[in-house]
């Protein structure tokens, strides 16, 4: 009962913010439209309830459109955190390797997405590949250094009893180091998901032929006439983010159930 209380609090506080924010859009569109009266007042902000119409009108489209942008971005999410977790694997087991990849790793983040994706998009000449590869350039970084983080997180007495158990490196990385790094690589795996999205998109901006980027940047170039579609896709691109954000989390509830925040909602709940 008082886990069932303190879910319903916090989804109602969460429902409250919410029904906040989209007040104060309309507050504030209102006050653009009717007070300040500027110029073309939909292109700065138009009013939620006339954005809602449009998406209810365009839902089709912008889902078919949503769908091929995530698709794209967690297949490069996914590439990234593969990619991440084995360099993060490689650098625990080797200082040599840490020194020589790290100054490497922190250069190449060093680059801005904006001016890479068109040079990969002109390279690869292929928009699904540009968009999983951004994603996974983006995704694998953060990954790396949580996941490492992780890896050395274990206490130096719970090494010394799997040696006194005659483990091997790989039982001792089965058994005791991958699952102490979960919990920092679904922190670098919750960085990273939002940025996959915004790299895909920023590729589709550079002239994809489908994604919710090629409609973001259409209905930029229609101006007025497509106002309210070019506010839909940010309201797509957002419920995107947070939707794989959420499903992250519940996985780490799944997979982490013993982290002190889960197991204090665990004891609540009894």
């Amino acid at each position: 009962m008082i886990k069932l209380d303190r879910q319903w609090h916090q989804a109602a506080v969460i429902a409250c913010w919410i029904a906040a924010l989209l007040l104060l859009w309309e507050v504030f569109a209102w006050l653009i439209h009717n007070v300040i009266q500027v110029s073309q007042p939909d292109s700065k902000l138009p009013y939620l309830h006339k954005v809602i119409t449009s998406l209810q009108d365009n839902l089709p489209t912008l889902i078919k459109q949503g769908l091929t942008t995530f698709g794209n971005a967690m297949t490069g999410f996914l590439v990234g955190t593969i990619f991440g977790t084995a360099l993060a694997i490689s650098m625990s087991l080797s200082k040599t390797i840490e020194q020589t990849l790290t100054p490497y790793m922190v250069a190449s983040q060093m680059v801005p997405i904006i001016g890479l994706a068109p040079i990969l998009y002109g390279i690869l000449h292929d928009p699904s590949l540009s968009r999983i590869v951004m994603a996974g350039y983006v995704t694998f970084f953060p990954v790396t250094i949580n996941s490492l983080r992780g890896l050395r997180s274990v206490q130096p007495e719970q090494l010394e009893l799997m040696r006194s158990l005659a483990a091997s490196t790989w039982h001792s990385y089965l058994k005791l180091k991958l699952p102490s790094s979960l919990p920092g690589l679904f922190a670098g795996l919750k960085i990273s998901a939002p940025l996959a999205i915004t790299a895909s998109i920023i590729v589709e901006l550079m002239g994809a032929p489908d994604g919710i980027g090629v409609l973001m940047v259409s209905s930029l170039y229609y101006g007025a006439a497509q106002v309210y579609m070019f506010w839909c896709t940010v309201l797509i691109s957002i419920a995107i983010g947070f939707t794989t954000f959420l499903m992250l989390v519940l996985l780490e509830r799944w997979l982490t159930p013993w982290q002190p925040d889960f197991r204090e909602s665990r004891r609540g709940g009894s």
